[in-house]
């Protein structure tokens, strides 16, 4: 049964590595969306005077944080990220990273994500926009000024290992390691960044899951023959 067992740990990490690139495919287009991948190990029983067994597991996600395309937009409230670093939302699980810079002002004259959650400041603090407003300027380094007055800076946050993202729903992630201010943020006003998706590669690599799962299926299935040849043997 060695055999089998090893096959279909290949199996169960291909098919989730399936899922990923599914959803990689799906969120080509969504703003600030950051690709995943997903990393093999390999896990080995040397026991003496027995053959060694060698089977793979997949469950640890990484995410590229390579740049996106920035496309410019017009709108007053569009941000995007040029470089290292992410915007702080609050949320009512707690504070969250993205990417995703298309914010809108409240009824109460915070800065919002299209979710709702305010946008924070440099200090930590919700980034406020009077109703009232004739003209809004931002500084290359996030720095908003409010009918010729400055206001206050868009936060722009970095965290010292990208191992510690946790992904929550398409563009926000939860940082379970230090997160510290980026010293000279590039802010680009009136700009979004796209997902950093590489389409074409990421349909190539499903392809290629797709024939290594049916190929491992293929072989599951002559061996499950091979074991059933083998009974009806024992059983005459």
């Amino acid at each position: 049964m060695d055999t089998a067992y090893v096959t279909l740990s290949r199996q169960s990490g291909l098919m989730n590595e399936m899922r990923l690139v599914a959803n990689n495919i799906a969120n080509a287009n969504t703003t600030g969306y950051r690709a995943q991948g997903l990393v093999f190990s390999e896990f080995v029983r040397d026991m003496p005077g027995n053959p060694s067994l060698s089977m793979s597991r997949a469950e640890v996600r990484n995410t590229s944080l390579q740049q996106g395309v920035l496309t410019e937009t017009g709108g007053q409230f569009d941000f995007a990220i040029e470089g290292d670093g992410f915007f702080m939302v609050e949320t009512p699980a707690g504070n969250r990273l993205t990417r995703a810079g298309a914010f809108s002002p409240s009824a109460d004259g915070d800065l919002v994500t299209m979710g709702g959650h305010r946008v924070l400041d440099s200090n930590g603090a919700p980034v406020f926009i009077p109703p009232d407003a004739a003209s809004i300027d931002v500084g290359s380094d996030g720095t908003l000024s409010v009918d010729g007055q400055l206001l206050g800076q868009i936060g722009v946050y970095r965290v010292a290992d990208a191992k510690t993202l946790v992904r929550e729903g398409s563009t926000q992630f939860r940082a379970e390691g230090d997160i510290e201010p980026v010293e000279e943020p590039v802010v680009v006003h009136r700009f979004l960044e796209g997902s950093n998706v590489n389409a074409i590669a990421q349909v190539s690599r499903l392809v290629e899951i797709q024939r290594a799962y049916e190929l491992g299926q293929s072989f599951l299935d002559s061996e499950h023959e091979r074991m059933r040849g083998a009974l009806k043997a024992l059983v005459r």
